[in-house]
């Protein structure tokens, strides 16, 4: 199963650039009973990649339990991991931090996917979660940020707490890692339960662009 979504950015001090102190050492994730490893790993070296040349690998698995699928995109020690939340998990998990029921379905039938970053290699790594595309039926399309968000709940008159909440258990939208450096959380993308779509990503390796096309992620559904 997923890691459990929302676990506090390392330094509260700044939402938006928070780093990643926790070590992966002191918490690396043991192989667990069930689950199948990678079933297929596919060279990011297509036509139509964004430019400069996509690199990595993206390795696929599925739950063998809950039949969830995970997609693995690595390159240099550097790793996001994307798994597959059901709508039902997401939207208790929001009904549990204060959201009223509708709001929390909002969120739950918006495509989220628990997040795993990890930079296990020897450089510096930094991403921008705004610089990144969803590609859906021939078009591109932001992801949904906690700063897309904010604006709505304000608007809906959702308690202070309950958006906080939200803010620390959404992916921080900019980040640095240092070598070692690891961090989680939900990230939204804004489509509807059962929707097929690539994602567009890009990362500084070093300050040196790295980019990468993950193909065919799927929106869970509620089984």
């Amino acid at each position: 199963m997923p890691l459990p979504p929302g676990k506090p950015d390392p330094t509260p001090t700044s939402l938006e650039s928070a780093r990643a102190t926790t070590r992966a050492s002191s918490c690396a994730p043991a192989r667990k009973k069930g689950i199948a490893r990678v079933v297929q790993v596919l060279p990011l070296l297509a036509a139509g990649l964004p430019s400069p040349a996509a690199v990595g690998e993206i390795a696929t698995s599925r739950d063998a339990d809950t039949g969830l699928r995970a997609w693995t995109w690595s390159h240099e020690g550097i790793s996001l991991k994307l798994l597959q939340l059901l709508p039902d998990q997401t939207r208790a998990f929001f009904l549990g931090r204060g959201f009223p029921s509708d709001a929390a379905d909002r969120v739950g039938r918006s495509c989220v996917l628990q997040t795993i970053f990890r930079n296990d290699g020897t450089h510096l790594l930094e991403y921008d979660l705004r610089n990144w595309s969803i590609l859906f039926r021939s078009k591109r399309q932001p992801l949904r940020t906690r700063e897309v968000w904010d604006p709505e709940w304000e608007e809906r008159g959702i308690e202070e707490s309950a958006r906080i909440a939200f803010r620390w258990s959404l992916l921080p939208t900019v980040q640095r890692f240092e070598p070692g450096d690891y961090n989680w959380g939900m990230t939204s993308f804004g489509l509807a339960p059962g929707e097929r779509f690539d994602l567009a990503l890009v990362v500084e390796v070093d300050g040196e662009p790295v980019t990468a096309r993950i193909p065919s992620l799927v929106c869970a559904t509620d089984r």
